[in-house]
C-alpha cells in the first residue's frame, strides 16, 4: 500500500470511522440478477426522529418479500427521498441496529436528475450478499437507520418528500421506492424521476487530458520508466515486515501473448533480512478528480515455496500526510490479502477511501467496501472520484460507493505495490515469493467514465498503437 513508515496493524481500526462519523459499507456483490416473474416486495417505514428538524433522519425500514419465490436481498435497492439542507451539503449514513446485521447494509447518497420542491437527494439502501435473502411472506426485521448532516448542523426534515413525522410505527410506504435486480418494484418517486435512475454527474465534462501507460518497458532501469515519470522505490521504511528491502530489480516486465506486463514480486525466507518488497510509483502527485483504472492479475499462491504469508498486493492512489490527522490527506486503496491478515483468516478484498488518520497512538478515519473471496486471477479495476462520491467497480460490477466527506483535497500519486504485513502467517525459513501483475494503468482527469467507456478508451488507444500518454498537467 502507502510509502509511509507507520501503516495500520490491525483492520479493526476501521470500526473507528463508526465512532467519529462514516459508516463502514461492505462489497456489493458482484453479481446482477434480474428479477424474476414471481418476485414482488413491499417496504415498510417508521420513524424515530419525528420532528420538523432534527439532529439526524432517522428512516428505519422493514423490506417485505410479497411474492412466491426467494429473494436475494443482494439485489434490492430501497430509496428514500429527500430534500438538501443548503446546495453544498453534504450527508452521512450509518446504521444502529439492524437484525441481519449492519455490516450487511450499504447506504449512499444520490442527486435527483429532476429536482422538485421536496427532494433534490436520495438515499440508497442495499444489501450485501452476507443479508441472505427473503423467503416468501418473510420480512428483513428492523433496520435502525440514520443520516446526518457532515458538519452535524440540525436538519430540516419537514420538506423532505419520504418523510412522514407521524408515522411511529411500521407500515406500508409508498414514498420510498425499491428495486429488485434493477427493476422498479415498489413505491412512487418525486414528480419527474424514475426510481431506477443513475445519480446525475456532479462532475464538469472536463477535457479528457489522459495518462495511459501499457508497461512496455525492458527492465526497471529502462531510462524511459524513469522518463515517464515513474519511480521504482528503494528506499528503507513501511508499510510491512521490519528490516524488509524494497528491491527496484524485483520489478520486471515480461512479455505473455505479445503484450508486456509489469511484475512485482515480493519474496521471503521467514526473517526481515531475508523478505523483499516492491513498489512502483508516479514521482508526480498531480491525479485527483477523474477516473483511475488498472488491469491488474492477484496471486493466491506463491509462485514457489510454502504459502501462508500475510501479502498486500493493491492499486492505490495517495498523497502525504503532513501532520497527524491532517484533513488534506487522501488515499484511495484496492487491497487483496490472498492469506489474510488485520484480523481476517483467508481472502479478502477492500476498498478503502481515506479522510486521515494518526499513527501514534493509531486512529483512523475512512470508509471502505470488502468481499471475502478469491480474486486470483486478472481483474479490471476502476474507481471514480467525482465532486460528491468515490465509486468502485471492478470486472464492470459496483463494488462500492463512498461518501463526499472522503473526497481529495489536493493531488496525488498512482501507485502499485506487494508486501508482506509480518511472518506470522508462515514463520517457515524456506524460501518462497509472490507475484503480482499490472497489464495497464489509466487516469482521464475530471471525466467519470464506466467500466465500459474505460475498456473502450484502453482498446483505442491501444487499437493506435499507443503504449504511453501523458497529457495531465503538473499542478
Amino acid at each position: 500500500m502507502s510509502t509511509r513508515a507507520t501503516r495500520r496493524s490491525t483492520r479493526a481500526a476501521l470500526a473507528l470511522t463508526a465512532v467519529i462519523g462514516s459508516a463502514a459499507l461492505a462489497a456489493v456483490p458482484l453479481t446482477n440478477a434480474s428479477a424474476a416473474p414471481g418476485d414482488s416486495l413491499a417496504v415498510q417505514y417508521r420513524t424515530s426522529a419525528g420532528g420538523a428538524t432534527a439532529d439526524q433522519s432517522e428512516p428505519w425500514f422493514k423490506v417485505r418479500n410479497t411474492g412466491t419465490s426467494t429473494i436475494q436481498l443482494s439485489q434490492v435497492k430501497i430509496r428514500y427521498y429527500f430534500k438538501a439542507d443548503s446546495p453544498n451539503a453534504t450527508y452521512r449514513f450509518a446504521c444502529s441496529w439492524a437484525v441481519r446485521g449492519c455490516s450487511a447494509i450499504t447506504g449512499t447518497f444520490g442527486t435527483l436528475a429532476n429536482p422538485t420542491a421536496t427532494a433534490d437527494r436520495y438515499l440508497e439502501i442495499g444489501f450485501t450478499g452476507a443479508a441472505g435473502t427473503l423467503a416468501p411472506g418473510a420480512d428483513t426485521g428492523d433496520m435502525q437507520l440514520r443520516f446526518y448532516q457532515s458538519n452535524w448542523q440540525r436538519l430540516t426534515q419537514s420538506d423532505d418528500y419520504s418523510f412522514n413525522g407521524g408515522q411511529t410505527g411500521y407500515a406500508d410506504w409508498t414514498k420510498v421506492t425499491a428495486q429488485l435486480g434493477g427493476a422498479h418494484a415498489w413505491g412512487t418517486a418525486p414528480d419527474g424521476n424514475e426510481p431506477t435512475d443513475p445519480p446525475t454527474p456532479t462532475d464538469p465534462p472536463g477535457d479528457g487530458k489522459t495518462l495511459f501507460d501499457d508497461f512496455n518497458y525492458t527492465s526497471h532501469t529502462d531510462p524511459a520508466l524513469s522518463n515517464h515519470g515513474w519511480s521504482v522505490r528503494s528506499n528503507s521504511g513501511g508499510p510491512g515486515v521490519p528490516g524488509a528491502t524494497w528491491d527496484p530489480s524485483k520489478v520486471t516486465f515480461v512479455n505473455q501473448g505479445g503484450n508486456s506486463v509489469m511484475n512485482l514480486e515480493t519474496s521471503s525466507a521467514g526473517t526481515g533480512s531475508s523478505t523483499t518488497h516492491t513498489e512502483v510509483l508516479t514521482k508526480s502527485m498531480k491525479f485527483r478528480n477523474g477516473t483511475y483504472a488498472a488491469r491488474v492479475k492477484f496471486s493466491d499462491a506463491p509462485k514457489y515455496g510454502p504459502d501462508g504469508d500475510r501479502v498486500v498486493q493493491t492499486f492505490f492512489t495517495i498523497n502525504d500526510l503532513k501532520a497527524p490527522m491532517a484533513d488534506d490527506y487522501a488515499e484511495y486503496d484496492f487491497e487483496y490479502l490472498p492469506n489474510g491478515g488485520w484480523g481476517e483468516p483467508a481472502n479478502i478484498l477492500y476498498t478503502t477511501s481515506w479522510e486521515t488518520y494518526n499513527p501514534d497512538p493509531w486512529q483512523a478515519v475512512n470508509q471502505h467496501s470488502e468481499s471475502r473471496q478469491s480474486f486470483a486471477g486478472w481483474h479490471d479495476l476502476v474507481v471514480t472520484i467525482d465532486n460528491s462520491r468515490i465509486t468502485y467497480y471492478i470486472d464492470g460490477q459496483h463494488f462500492g460507493t463512498h461518501d463526499a466527506a472522503y473526497l481529495p483535497e489536493r493531488p496525488m500519486s498512482i501507485n502499485f505495490n506487494q508486501w508482506l504485513i509480518d511472518l506470522q502467517g508462515q514463520t517457515s525459513t524456506t524460501p518462497r515469493a509472490y507475484d503480482q501483475q499490472v497489464d495497464y494503468v489509466l487516469h482521464v482527469k475530471d471525466q467519470v467514465l464506466t467500466p465500459a467507456q474505460v475498456a473502450a478508451k484502453v482498446s483505442a488507444l491501444r487499437g493506435d498503437g499507443t503504449t504511453f500518454v501523458d497529457e495531465v498537467p503538473a499542478p
